[in-house]
């Protein structure tokens, strides 16, 4: 990581679960800082007294307001802009505020890291963002848009180099329906699924990080990287943790979710058409086309009704013995099984 000695790393949205792999992953390498940037208090405070690390420097502020991310962005080398707001129900029912912080917030970041000449930044984006039927989907959908056409404004040869990952669900991230069946588990409760045959991407928190700092290294400016990852059914899930934890608790159907998908997509048929193949992932180039109507209308892609979008019906499927070793990896499974790394 010779790249990152002596530079200065900003994480929006810090105190989340990508940011603390971000810590864990560079607190022991030569980097001069790293800036942890939210509006949670209570968070970053928790944060501070745990790690009690010189190189951690910790602002308060909200991408909505670019006076705050100004002040962070003072002398920064590189951002990993994560903040977000990311669950689904709550950006269904406040959808403005999901605008205002996933699109505009991003906005915000992108145009400061570009007034303060920043070197790289990478945006965090969702699967949901790729055919999105929910309001957090097309936020993050929206803040794909505001990310490419950024970079394309400013063409090949700028000092600031944007581009964004796109990824499925994280394990045990807050949030995520992991922690949520321990729970229940723990609490001899039964366990609450929406619907068996739902799939989702299976991925660590150190896959995040890898693709993160994959497209750190790899990206030239408006790419989006996707990580290849295996899916599972969340039948197969929820038995793999009432096998792990050696429970008899049942499954409770409780029906899909408002904003829901049976399964989500990681690239469109129409990405998919342009994409390139890099092994363990995907990399979809920026559309370069200027505001030009009629090449919409003159210059179609006949390849596109050729492909089909990747997606986690579609990926590499868990059986029940490679969910649990998956789930095996995770910090807090490892923690309640007494298991030692």
């Amino acid at each position: 990581m010779s790249i990152f000695t002596n530079k200065i790393l900003l994480i929006t949205g810090g105190t989340g679960s990508f940011g603390n792999a971000v810590l864990r992953r560079f607190l022991d390498t030569d980097i001069k800082e790293i800036r942890i940037f939210s509006r949670d208090e209570k968070k970053q405070d928790d944060m501070r007294h745990q790690l009690q690390n010189s190189k951690v420097k910790f602002y308060i502020g909200d991408v909505r307001d670019k006076r705050s991310v100004d002040t962070a962005m003072q002398n920064v080398d590189y951002v990993f802009h994560a903040a977000a707001l990311k669950q689904v129900p709550s950006c269904e029912f406040f959808p403005v505020q999901a605008v205002k912080t996933n699109v505009l917030g991003t906005e915000n970041v992108l145009d400061s890291a570009i007034e303060h000449q920043v070197k790289n930044v990478v945006v965090l984006s969702t699967d949901k963002a790729a055919y999105p039927i929910n309001a957090m989907g097309i936020s993050k959908a929206m803040m794909e848009k505001v990310t490419m056409a950024k970079a394309r404004s400013l063409g090949d040869n700028s000092q600031t180099t944007i581009c964004c990952t796109r990824y499925g669900n994280v394990m045990a991230s807050r949030g995520s329906v992991i922690p949520l069946w321990i729970d229940q588990i723990k609490s001899e409760k039964d366990i609450t699924v929406t619907d068996m045959n739902m799939t989702r991407f299976m991925m660590t928190l150190d896959d995040a990080v890898n693709l993160v700092l994959y497209a750190f290294f790899h990206g030239n400016s408006g790419d989006l990287f996707v990580q290849k990852a295996p899916a599972a059914t969340l039948e197969v899930l929820a038995k793999s943790l009432i096998d792990l934890y050696k429970s008899n608790v049942k499954v409770k159907i409780i029906g899909t979710r408002h904003g829901e998908k049976l399964y989500e997509s990681l690239v469109t048929r129409e990405e998919m058409a342009k994409s390139e193949d890099l092994g363990a992932y995907y990399r979809i180039p920026c559309d370069a086309r200027d505001l030009n109507y009629d090449k919409y209308f003159v210059e179609g892609e006949e390849s596109v009704s050729q492909f089909e979008d990747y997606h986690s019906h579609n990926t590499h499927r868990l059986d029940l013995d490679s969910m649990k070793n998956l789930l095996l990896k995770l910090d807090i499974i490892q923690k309640d099984l007494n298991i030692k790394q």
